[in-house]
């Protein structure tokens, strides 16, 4: 089972005892959790040995999905994903993007869904500036939260 951690100190610490092992670094807000999370995140885990899921914070959904969103709350969303095996650490992060995460954290491998490229990945250039790698997982984007949401009864 994995541990939630959301102090970034604390994080780096927990991720420094596992010096030798392949780190996978993940993100997103993961509401509403459906099997292309599961797959995409199944498909980071297997790129290491161990894999940190950074979720937006519910402002940072709010910001960028609208008002109405997360369905479900950060706290709820980082304890579903710690019940995962795949999972090792989740953080909450509110920043736009999570280069400071990873800039901190220097995690061997960056793991993205297929809605982007190698090449789209938005922290790419970060990620590349400390000597780490991207990777992008799961099968293709068929699946969404929002598509899942608007089929809910009103």
């Amino acid at each position: 089972m994995g541990e939630v951690i959301r102090d970034r100190e604390a994080l780096k610490k927990a991720l420094a005892s596992r010096r030798g092992q392949r780190i996978v670094f993940t993100n997103g807000a993961f509401d509403l959790l459906h099997v292309g999370h599961l797959r995409t995140l199944q498909g980071a885990r297997a790129l290491g040995d161990c894999l940190v899921v950074a979720i937006n914070s519910d402002a940072s959904v709010r910001r960028s999905k609208g008002p109405s969103r997360p369905v479900v709350p950060e706290g709820e969303r980082a304890e579903l994903l710690c019940g995962l095996a795949c999972v090792d650490y989740v953080t909450i992060f509110d920043d736009a993007t999570v280069d400071g995460l990873l800039l901190l954290l220097k995690p061997d491998i960056h793991a993205k869904g297929t809605d982007y490229t190698v090449e789209t990945v938005p922290e790419r250039a970060t990620v590349l500036s400390y000597g780490g790698k991207i990777a992008i997982t799961g099968d293709p984007k068929d699946h969404s939260t929002t598509d899942l949401a608007g089929k809910l009864p009103r």
